[in-house]
């Protein structure tokens, strides 16, 4: 896995402000990823596959600080549309996330919501969500690069 446009080094304490700022507790294993990181591009752009949904493409991480696709806007623009104990960390080119559980029976597993099919009920629910991995390097470890491009002819 490679990341290109990755963002800022972040310290422990960059993060930990972060998660006192937006009311978040951030699992140890993506704190690690977010050292390592902070965010970027994947490239190439992976593929990963969801069940019970297809496959997408991986688009980007976001990132703590000041950079277009940050963690603390997205957070806030996702405050209504995604369930209590998610955030989004990622999206794939038309929008779906890839969000992270940050609490209860959820905390650290990474799952793709698909835009496409909110609920109309007044709370989110996970109706449009899908298990992707147990955690971020979970995830990572799930990624390929599309081989379909080679196939045709």
């Amino acid at each position: 896995m490679n990341l290109i446009k990755s963002h800022k080094k972040l310290s422990l304490s960059d993060i930990k402000s972060f998660e006192s700022k937006n009311n978040v507790n951030l699992s140890k294993s993506y704190i690690k990823f977010l050292l390592h990181w902070n965010g970027g591009n994947p490239r190439p752009n992976d593929v990963f596959s969801i069940d019970g949904y297809g496959v997408s493409v991986l688009n980007v991480f976001n990132g703590i600080g000041d950079m277009y696709d940050n963690l603390s806007d997205l957070i806030d623009i996702y405050e209504y549309r995604l369930p209590e104990g998610f955030i989004p960390i990622g999206d794939d080119p038309v929008g779906n996330a890839i969000v992270l559980g940050t609490k209860r029976i959820h905390y650290d597993h990474i799952y793709f919501r698909d835009h496409e099919n909110e609920s109309d009920l007044d709370e989110p629910d996970m109706s449009n969500m899908y298990f992707l991995a147990g955690n971020i390097w979970e995830f990572l470890d799930s990624l390929h690069e599309d081989e379909s491009d080679e196939d045709e002819v």
